[in-house]
C-alpha cells in the first residue's frame, strides 16, 4: 500500500523559499532542502548550543530564536542560523584569579551596563533566568551565578539580543570555573578514582565496554546506578 504524501509547508532559509514536510525540525528541514550542515550542527539533541537560529513566523512581527535541532518548522517561517556570535570573550589564567566581583568586573567591565530588561531571559532556549544570574554577578555572587547558569549551553542567543551588549554566557562560564576551582567542596573520591585508573584497575573492564554491542552497552548504561 502506497504511503500518503506528506503535508508540506513553505519556509525560507536565508531568504530562499523551500517546500518541506510538516513536522520536521529546522535542522532536518534544512537537510531535506539540500543543505549540508558543516557548522551549526553538533549533538542534535539540544545540549551543545551549536545550532542557534533566528526566525520569524508568518503574520508575527516578533523576532524569535531557537535551536535548529529542537524547533519545528512552521508554514511561512523565515530563518537564518547563527552558529557563532562574535561576542567579547575575556582571556585569563584561572590560577591567577580570585572568585569575586573585582574579577568579574575586570574581565567583563560592561557588566554594570545591564538594563534589567529581561530580554536575555526571554530569548534563552533553555528557559534559564539569565537576568537573575546577571544580577547575582553584579553583586559578586559567584556561587549563585554558577548555580543559576548551570544549564547554559553557550549558544550565545542572549548576547545576540542584549541592548546593553552584555556577554551573559561568557560571564556565566567564568563564574562556573571560579566556583569549581575555588569555592566548591573538593570531591574526596576523585583523587582516589584517578589513582585507580592510572594503576590500570579498570583496563580490562574498559576493553570489554569497547568491544560490547552498542545495543547491549546502551541497555547497561540505562540500568546504571545514579549517584544522588
Amino acid at each position: 500500500m502506497a504511503q500518503p504524501e506528506p503535508e508540506l509547508v513553505t519556509i525560507h532559509i536565508m531568504g530562499k523559499g523551500y517546500r518541506v514536510p510538516k513536522g520536521l525540525t529546522i535542522m532536518k528541514a534544512m537537510e531535506y532542502s539540500g543543505y549540508r550542515l558543516i557548522r551549526g550542527a553538533g549533538c542534535r539533541g539540544g545540549f551543545c548550543g551549536a545550532c542557534g537560529t533566528v526566525y520569524r513566523t508568518k503574520g508575527d512581527w516578533r523576532l524569535k530564536v531557537g535551536l535548529a535541532c529542537q524547533t519545528v518548522v512552521e508554514d511561512g517561517m523565515y530563518l537564518t542560523q547563527i552558529p557563532f556570535y562574535p561576542a567579547n570573550k575575556a582571556v585569563y589564567d584561572l590560577a591567577e584569579l580570585k572568585p569575586g566581583l573585582a574579577t568579574l568586573l575586570r574581565l567583563y567591565p560592561e557588566l554594570p551596563r545591564c538594563l534589567g530588561c529581561n530580554t536575555c531571559t526571554r530569548v534563552c532556549p533553555q528557559g534559564i533566568d539569565v537576568m537573575d544570574y546577571m544580577a547575582r554577578a553584579m553583586r559578586g555572587d559567584v556561587a549563585g551565578v554558577a548555580d543559576r547558569s548551570f544549564d547554559c549551553i553557550m549558544c550565545g542567543l542572549c548576547a545576540s539580543r542584549c541592548p546593553a551588549e552584555e556577554v551573559q554566557y561568557n560571564v556565566a562560564i567564568l563564574a562556573r570555573r571560579l566556583y569549581a576551582r575555588y569555592l566548591a567542596p573538593p570531591a574526596r573520591h576523585l583523587a582516589e578514582r584517578v589513582r585507580e585508573i592510572e594503576e590500570g584497575r579498570y583496563d580490562e573492564e574498559l576493553d570489554r565496554f569497547v568491544q560490547m554491542d552498542p545495543a547491549e552497552l546502551k541497555k547497561l548504561y540505562n540500568a546504571r546506578d545514579i549517584e544522588a
